[in-house]
């Protein structure tokens, strides 16, 4: 037998041993709905490659794992929810499993694949969101140019971090990051609603996920004056604790107005509240850029004050606000920080991140920085701007939740 031949024959023989004993197991298929998406989560055996197509009359999404078999403890599919009539599936001849993603409507799939991280092993994670060509997009909520008499409300947008099948840090007793920052967030949003001249709104209200920059999209909608980003640390370390505040970095924020630029999509909205659309792409980036600096500048101005004040109430992990590229602080033009509240993998704090009473200690610190922060710099317009006028060089004095405290004076 000739050289080549050999080389042929045991090129097949490991095509086919690969195919036979290579296969990777889908383990589990979890299904996790929220009001805006769905996300259908696969946990694999080990990394995988996939197609994913779309198809109408009836709408449903292909996903076909490459060489692939479904683990014989999976009894039968997960109920339908969200954007999920049903789910089927069953292996092809050329030894990939497709998935059938039945839907109750027009929507688009996006898919990615994430490896092993804590406790979760590798994962093919399929999201849906509403299909932008079937619908009318529902004209802003206008929550910041409506004024009475009394001046408009500031709005602060409160993200709990994570949610739904994305759990964030686990803790070492079990505790899941996403539901302290939930519980967190939640209590951070009843204290700015208590405050004269402050409103809240919550990025998510349960236990559901929210992509990154959905996240971004909600609290612009709203014409928030400010992005919390609610978080808890970790480390591999057991004995590291204390909290810290990011806000974003340089190359964060260089990256993001690139972005911004390139896509089309953009060109029609609003930056600081000027359209971009009439503007040609030198003006676009420099008024890009002013809003996108202004923004930087009330961030880091706000954290510090944050800062400040967890630093009164625990252990703080770096006494600097810190800087870096996460997404959710990526808005171009709405102040916006995150907020590590301490070490879920420590055991001390872990223990205090359950404790109610320590979550309204958390988020009564955080709620006095961003108080702070809007007496010294109220935007024009708001109630909180009218009050430090008619009080010009006086101390103002408004109701917490924590008592009457002075504020400071005009300057």
């Amino acid at each position: 037998m000739s050289m080549l031949r050999r080389l042929s024959v045991l090129f097949l023989f490991a095509l086919c041993a690969s195919n036979a004993w290579g296969a990777v197991s889908v383990k589990d298929i979890r299904l996790w709905a929220g009001p805006d998406s769905t996300r259908v989560v696969f946990d694999v055996s080990g990394p995988v490659s996939h197609t994913l197509s779309t198809l109408q009359d009836p709408d449903r999404i292909v996903v076909d794992i490459a060489t692939a078999q479904l683990a014989s403890s999976i009894r039968s599919m997960p109920d339908g929810r969200g954007f999920v009539k049903q789910l089927r599936g069953a292996v092809q001849r050329d030894g990939d499993y497709r998935v059938v993603i039945d839907l109750t409507g027009p929507a688009q799939a996006h898919s990615f694949t994430v490896e092993p991280n804590g406790p979760y092993g590798h994962r093919l994670v399929v999201d849906l969101t509403p299909d932008a060509t079937d619908s009318v997009a529902a004209p802003p909520v206008a929550v910041k140019s409506t004024e009475d008499i009394h001046g408009r409300d500031v709005i602060v947008a409160v993200d709990a971090g994570h949610g739904g099948p994305d759990s964030g840090a686990i803790g070492n007793r079990g505790t899941f990051e996403k539901n302290v920052t939930l519980a967190i967030a939640k209590r951070l949003a009843e204290i700015i609603n208590r405050e004269p001249g402050m409103r809240a709104v919550l990025t998510r209200d349960g236990d559901y996920f929210i992509p990154l920059r959905e996240r971004i999209i909600r609290a612009r909608k709203y014409q928030a004056d400010m992005f919390v980003s609610v978080h808890a640390d970790a480390f591999r370390d057991r004995s590291v604790a204390g909290s810290s505040v990011y806000v974003l970095s340089a190359r964060g924020a260089s990256d993001e107005a690139a972005r911004w630029l390139a896509e089309s999509e953009n060109s029609s909205d609003l930056i600081g509240g000027v359209s971009l659309q009439d503007k040609d792409d030198v003006l676009a980036s420099v008024l890009l850029d002013l809003s996108q600096g202004a923004s930087m500048s009330a961030s880091i101005d706000a954290a510090e004050r944050v800062l400040q004040q967890l630093d009164r109430v625990g252990n703080v992990r770096r006494p600097a606000v810190q800087h870096a590229g996460f997404v959710v602080l990526k808005s171009p033009d709405i102040p916006s920080l995150l907020v590590e509240t301490a070490f879920i993998t420590n055991p001390g704090e872990e223990s205090k991140l359950g404790n109610a009473r320590h979550q309204r200690i958390l988020a009564d610190a955080i709620h006095q920085g961003v108080r702070e922060y809007f007496y010294a710099n109220p935007p024009p317009g708001t109630q909180i701007a009218k009050l430090r006028l008619q009080n010009k060089g006086e101390a103002v004095i408004a109701s917490t939740n924590a008592g009457e405290r002075s504020i400071g004076s005009s300057q």
